[in-house]
């Protein structure tokens, strides 16, 4: 008949009537007819599927209420189940035309129980012969002693699963059995339920209660729908098994052990599981976005390419927006008292004291027009110095937008496709076979989910871990790959490695644990990729102990601790990630942590974005560290490392903190619009005894701490980047600091300090101030303009050399200094005050330097200042005012030899600045820089909130 004289829903009414052979006998007529056949989806297929009382749905355990891609296709994984066990090597190696000539195994079903042929298993099988099935009725059968299965035979419960029980300890000897719809509890004198070491087992629908499954290579199994209850399952050195649909609750130990390198002996099985294993890709049901808890991080990743958020720069009582009013309050006190440029002193006390100081002044703050004409006249061009290209483009608003926009792109986060193809290693991992496959099971409510050790290998895909101690445990150069799997609400870590494991843990949902998303130790070196590691109680990922690996690609966020922790010689190579909204630190170095940190984007995370103490000594490298509450990047007590190229933006703290006897090396860094300082180095020491509420250190790190000193490390020496010279002063090195809400540099230091060759433009304090330097401070061919306030201060007792520094149209004094020290060779032009102020007790020797004011004096000395000023070069500006000697020790104050101009033409002007030309000179390229390891200790918890930034350090600084 044809299929067009009815309407199509006709059709599918009437097959929906027809049963399974029918079905399978129309779909044989014609095209049209199986079309119609397969389009019974969901409706007849899936009648046929659920009517099977012994098989369990489709997507059980994990997805029980969503309907699977195909009901045929899942009926038709039930039906051939059945079959495929049967499977010997011959079957698998026929060809298709022989099969139809090939006679089928005769096979005899017997009955095994009340009413059945036989009284008892034992009894059914001494008369079986090969392949026959026997059927257990319902109720329970317990056998007395171990059940040898000698012969492939197929057990199975009849009735719904429940119905039978059976209580026995079977040993298979027989290269195949399959077991099916039975209810398996340990016999009186064994906790072993099966074992094999040899032969092929299958389980399906089986509920297995206090017991454990023991597979030894050569032998193998594939289990599927099967529930564990209090049980476990024991490969050892099997080349390759499956576990599908299994439910793992309630064990007291490893669910599911792996041990063994996978044998090479394999049997007759391994071939027809590897092309399951092949064939059945796991279908990944995607999560319902309402409930999914990632569904508000994603918003945050589309958020990343609309327009950058610029954090405000906030001064006075704004500040108390993320200080507690005590500390704002205690905040702006300090930052009156440590900025005060030379306009803070009371203008009565000055004109009285100094009257010729402001006689040419005018009294109000709005120049006329007259005025900024007669300043352009007077205007000494110096802008053509060897930072010039770097400070257009810190001026250029637009280019620095368009800059983080192209940058946000490039680091956007990749897809596991996009690595897989450009990373050979992780396809490779992807796609092996071997060891024990592990596909959509769920382990909950128990100790541990997989447990690999002593050379094995595992591959878990798309399952669930929740409740448990761990998730996974691999060690002592095992293999683990896992693939899409969700594991959260675990006591400790999700997943553990260590001693030299490693694998792929790609595209997983790691969250809510009470410790670590994934931790690493002792030389394990896994590669972490396109994970979801979230809303952890401690870190995300911590590495530590000599422990390396990859980790790219990763969205880590809302975490209460570090993003990702690494400490005691952890070395891994960390890229590409988003570490976002952290109630801490974004990455955290510590305790001689190393690392490679390049291209990632660590943004609103409530502490530093990147945390380096106690000899840690990473790369942090390219990375845009932008909108924290707190400091972007934190250098605590002993800190060190290379932080290069990154752009530091717009975060509620300082750009960079750190501490004097801290061992950095800061270069290459755009450091802008962060609410107070660029960069402040501070010599206050932490108050390493104390522990913010609830972070107490439950992590115990004691075998790190005991091994780290005793172990040879050649390896990882050869591999860390150490060719970079250690260095022995904290260097400053080529940054743009620039539109900051207070000076862009503030230094309290008791160490040496190299300060060099850096843009610090237009902050909203001044740009240098040097507040405590017990020791020498250099600060050589910077190009410090157009701060809001002084170009460089320096304050009593303090120890400075300037030295090639360009100091242009700051809104105050060009330098301010109550110290000690040198300055030499400094071009200091069109700043609205002073080319030059040395007040109170300070001890300078002023030579080679260029100088001119507009409005005031090119060099002042008051109080009790002395020291050598000569052989400068000061261009008058339209005050005519050159040098104001001090009255009371002219004695202690030798001024000769300095040069005073004064021009008639504008050409006279635009040629001043020209043999040698503008400052800063960096001839030969970027200076050279070196340094030295600090010592090592043990760390604890520090905090450190009292008092506020200014006062004593980071805003929250509080690291693990």
């Amino acid at each position: 008949m044809e299929v067009s004289v009815l309407p199509v829903e006709l059709w599918q009414l009437i097959f929906s009537y027809l049963h399974l052979p029918d079905l399978g006998r129309c779909s044989l007529v014609c095209r049209a007819w199986r079309e119609l056949v397969l389009s019974l989806d969901r409706t007849r297929w899936r009648q046929l599927c659920l009517s099977c009382l012994q098989d369990r749905h489709p997507n059980w355990p994990n997805h029980p209420s969503v309907e699977p891609l195909s009901w045929r296709e899942a009926f038709k994984q039930h039906y051939l189940a059945s079959k495929t066990w049967s499977k010997t090597t011959q079957d698998l190696d026929s060809s298709n035309c022989l099969s139809l000539f090939r006679r089928r195994k005769g096979w005899r079903q017997l009955c095994v129980g009340m009413g059945g042929e036989f009284g008892s298993l034992r009894a059914a099988l001494a008369a079986a012969s090969p392949y026959d099935r026997l059927v257990l009725l319902p109720g329970v059968h317990e056998e007395q002693n171990e059940v040898l299965l000698k012969v492939p035979v197929e057990v199975v419960g009849q009735g719904k699963l429940g119905d039978v029980a059976l209580l026995a300890s079977i040993d298979q000897h027989c290269p195949t059995a399959r077991l099916s719809n039975v209810v398996f509890m340990p016999a009186r004198f064994t906790s072993l339920l099966y074992k094999t070491t040899s032969g092929y087992v299958q389980f399906d629908n089986c509920n297995f209660e206090s017991g454990q499954l023991q597979i030894h290579a050569p032998g193998t199994c594939q289990v599927k729908f099967c529930a564990f209850s209090q049980s476990s399952i024991h490969l050892r050195s099997v080349a390759l098994c499956i576990l599908e649909h299994c439910e793992f609750t309630g064990s007291e130990n490893a669910s599911v052990t792996v041990e063994g390198c996978p044998s090479s002996d394999c049997n007759w099985a391994c071939k027809h599981l590897a092309v399951l294993a092949k064939s059945c890709t796991a279908s990944m049901q995607e999560p319902d976005p309402a409930s999914c808890p990632m569904a508000k991080w994603d918003d945050w990743r589309e958020s990343l390419l609309r327009p950058v958020r610029t954090c405000k720069i906030v001064g006075g009582e704004e500040r108390s927006s993320f200080l507690s009013a005590a500390g704002a309050h205690a905040l702006v006190g300090s930052a009156q008292e440590d900025t005060q440029f030379g306009e803070n002193l009371p203008a009565a006390k000055e004109e009285e004291e100094y009257p010729a100081l402001y006689s040419n002044s005018s009294d109000s703050d709005v120049r006329s027009d007259d005025e900024e004409d007669a300043q352009a006249a007077y205007k000494v061009p110096c802008q053509a110095h060897s930072l010039s290209h770097t400070l257009a483009d810190v001026t250029d608003s637009k280019l620095q937008s368009n800059r983080l926009h192209a940058l946000q792109r490039d680091l956007n986060l990749k897809s596991l496709e996009q690595e897989l193809q450009q990373d050979k290693e992780a396809q490779s991992l992807a796609n092996s076979l071997q060891g024990c496959i592990i596909r959509q099971c769920l382990f909950r409510d128990g100790k541990g989910g997989v447990f690999i050790y002593s050379r094995g290998q595992a591959k878990v895909e798309g399952s669930i871990f929740r409740d448990l101690t761990y998730a996974v445990r691999c060690i002592q150069n095992s293999k683990v790959i896992m693939l899409r799997n969700d594991i959260h609400h675990c006591k400790a870590s999700g997943i553990f490695l260590r001693l030299l494991a490693g694998g792929l843990i790609a595209d997983n949902n790691i969250h809510s644990n009470c410790e670590a998303g994934v931790d690493i130790r002792k030389g394990a070196n896994p590669l972490v990729l396109c994970n979801k590691i979230h809303s952890g109680l401690r870190s995300g990922i911590v590495v530590a102990g000599n422990g390396k690996g990859i980790i790219r690609s990763n969205q880590i966020c809302g975490n209460k601790e570090a993003g990702i922790y690494i400490l005691y010689k952890g070395n891994p190579a960390v890229s590409g990630n988003h570490i976002f909204q952290g109630l801490a630190a974004g990455i955290a170095v510590n305790e001689n942590g190393r690392g490679q940190i390049t291209g990632n984007i660590i943004c609103e995370n409530q502490w530093g974005g990147a945390d380096i103490r106690h000899g840690g000594d990473p790369i942090l490298r390219n990375n845009l560290i932008s909108c924290g509450y707190s400091d972007g990047v934190v250098v605590g007590e002993h800190g060190k490392g290379l932080i290069e190229g990154n752009i530091i933006y717009g975060n509620k703290g300082c750009g960079v903190w750190m501490m004097s006897s801290s061992l950095p090396h800061l270069i290459n860094n755009q450091i802008s619009h962060n609410s107070i300082y660029g960069v402040a180095v501070f010599c206050h020491k932490d108050n390493a005894g104390d522990y913010p509420p609830g972070q107490g250190g439950s992590e115990s790190f004691r075998e790190e701490r005991e091994g780290a000193g005793a172990e040879n490390d050649a390896d990882s020496e050869e591999e860390y980047p150490a060719a970079r010279h250690p260095i022995s002063v904290a260097l400053v090195e080529l940054n743009s600091i620039n539109h900051n809400g207070a000076a862009g540099l503030h230094v309290k230091s008791s160490e040496v300090l190299n300060i060099i060759a850096n843009v610090i433009h237009a902050n909203g304090d001044g740009g240098v101030a040097v507040l405590q330097s017990s020791q020498l401070t250099r600060i050589a061919n910077n190009s410090i303009s157009c701060n809001s306030r002084g170009g460089v201060l320096v304050e009593a007792d303090c120890q400075v050399e300037l030295r090639g520094n360009g100091i242009y149209e700051n809104s105050s004094h060009g330098i301010v200094s109550k110290g000690e020290g040198v300055i030499a060779e400094n071009d200091i032009i069109g700043n609205h005050r002073c080319g030059l102020q040395l007040l109170q007790a300070a001890d300078m020797k002023v030579t080679k330097n260029r100088i001119q004011s507009f409005r005031d004096y090119g060099i002042a000395l008051f109080d009790e200042a002395k020291g050598l000023v000569q052989e400068n070069l000061i261009f008058q500006g339209r005050s005519k005012k050159s040098i104001l000697r001090p009255i009371l020790n002219a004695e202690d104050c030798i001024i000769q030899n300095n040069m005073l101009l004064t021009f008639k033409k504008r050409f006279d002007m635009e040629c001043m600045l020209t043999n040698p030309p503008a400052r800063p000179h960096l001839e030969g390229g970027a200076p050279v820089s070196c340094t030295v390891a600090a010592g090592q200790r043990v760390s604890s918890i520090t905090t450190r909130v009292d008092g506020g930034c200014h006062n004593h350090g980071s805003i929250f600084c509080t690291i693990l």
